[in-house]
């Protein structure tokens, strides 16, 4: 059973229990509080993951600053690298071993380079207009870290042995927070990356299994350094978005359209979600919208290449930031997940098999940067014809107004949305889509299996709907 499932499964349980219950992993109800204010560049963004050793052929840093031309052209302003560090021999999982069990936290590993390759990626990222974040893993270090002298660094079980953070992470060792040493080495390692590279920001890892008070820390010390730095949390933990991170993960959002795609749940359950996230986080929460990523096998593995344009679709289109993981605008079907993250699979770029996909990507890319309604966090959930299949939802502000209508069936569906005024609206055209019908008007609409629109119309002097809370 791989690191990655296991991971996985670790953090669904997470986001499981945070839906049933916030206080399992939070002191005190963050829900009447507001979250830390995010940078405008975070909130504008679209993110871009990128694993070195599959997104080229050469598997390093060199080949992934070779293609940031081509990332600006497809639009996207940040990018996530995941973790550039050596990778651990003890324990080692596959031929490469996992990104995540890392030998040296100040190193570059020597397959993708020197730490000088990484200072020419970001300045040219930075050339384009585009951030570069690092992945920052402090839950645990490979067994052969350069930190195995000091074993106060680490936790024991009551036999005094080192023990890894679940049993079924075998390759890792966990972290003690409760050394104020390791503390200070952990919160100094990230000032070094920002202060020998100019990195914008940083994902971290398993963000829930380490203390909330360590990244509150990190967050004060980083922003003596560089003001406008973005923290992304790999979690679902609400206490985590009110002083210490910008921006966490929208787990239960992810397994819900998971359930929808795969187990045939109804698509109300969408909005379900989305409502209960609200309830439960800090007013004007951010979150990263996924439909794939690393831990995932592929979206158009799991839902069928027009399923996974639906899913990007909602992502794209409701409040939070969008992630593209290496090569999904090119439909690459190579895994990370699983055992393959423990190998190299390059990605397929020159595939042909869906040539338009890059375009339908730079397409929702654009609108994002158009229109500000889809980067604020209001969300008008609209009523129509069957619920168990369509989601459909209004985002507006007091400039333009945005009518998203998905079909998360298979099947061809004509469907109807429940909107007072429909006057002015017009379908946008995306690069690929197909068109409505020869005389099929809002509120009616027809879509194929897995089909979607999004019309626009300017916002009239009195809102169609009531607003939600921003």
């Amino acid at each position: 059973m791989s690191f990655q499932f296991l991971k996985r499964t670790f953090v669904r349980f997470v986001a499981a229990l945070i839906l049933v219950s916030p206080r399992v992993w939070a002191d005190v109800d963050v829900s009447g509080v507001t979250a830390r204010p995010s940078p405008d560049w975070l909130r504008s963004g679209t993110l871009y993951e990128i694993f070195p050793r599959d997104f080229s052929e050469a598997g390093n840093l060199d080949g992934v600053t070779a293609k940031l031309d081509e990332l600006q052209s497809l639009g996207v302003n940040i990018l996530w690298t995941m973790p550039i560090h050596p990778i651990g021999v003890k324990f080692r999982k596959g031929d490469y071993g996992s990104p995540y069990s890392i030998k040296d936290y100040y190193a570059v590993d020597p397959n993708y380079g020197k730490v000088d390759d990484y200072q020419r990626l970001v300045s040219e990222a930075h050339k384009r207009g585009m951030k570069v974040i690092m992945d920052l893993v402090a839950d645990h270090t490979a067994w052969d870290s350069v930190m195995m002298p000091h074993p106060e660094f680490y936790k024991h079980d009551a036999q005094g042995r080192i023990i890894s953070p679940v049993p079924e992470w075998k390759d890792v060792a966990a972290l003690n927070y409760d050394s104020l040493a390791l503390r200070q080495y952990m919160i100094a390692m990230p000032k070094y990356w920002i202060q020998t590279c100019d990195v914008d920001g940083f994902r971290c890892d398993a963000a829930a299994m380490v203390p909330t008070v360590f990244w509150e820390q990190v967050r004060t010390e980083l922003i003596k350094v560089k003001p406008d730095i973005m923290m992304l949390a790999e979690a679902s933990k609400p206490e985590l978005l009110t002083n210490a991170f910008d921006i966490d993960y929208s787990w239960p959002l992810l397994s819900t359209v998971n359930d929808v795609f795969i187990h045939n749940a109804p698509a109300s359950n969408i909005r379900r979600s989305w409502e209960d996230s609200r309830a439960q986080f800090p007013e004007a929460a951010l979150h990263l919208r996924i439909s794939d990523d690393h831990d995932e096998a592929r979206a158009v593995t799991r839902y069928g290449i027009n399923g996974a344009l639906a899913a990007s679709a909602l992502m794209f289109t409701l409040d939070g930031v969008p992630l593209i993981y290496n090569g999904m605008e090119a439909g690459d079907t190579n895994q990370s997940n699983g055992g393959a993250l423990f190998g190299k699979r390059n990605i397929s770029w020159h595939s042909k098999a869906h040539p338009e996909l890059r375009s339908i990507y730079h397409d929702l890319i654009q609108l994002r940067h158009q229109y500000a309604a889809l980067r604020n966090s209001r969300v008008d959930w609209l009523p129509n014809s069957d619920e168990t299949k369509l989601v459909t939802f209004l985002r507006s502000d007091d400039k333009d107004e945005l009518l998203v209508v998905i079909n998360f069936s298979a099947r061809p569906i004509t469907g109807k949305v429940d909107l007072k005024n429909l006057e002015g609206f017009a379908l946008l055209k995306i690069s690929g889509m197909r068109g409505p019908s020869d005389g099929e008007s809002l509120p009616m609409f027809q879509l194929n299996g897995y089909g979607w629109r999004i019309y626009h119309r300017a916002a009239k002097s009195v809102s169609a709907v009531s607003a939600s809370r921003n």
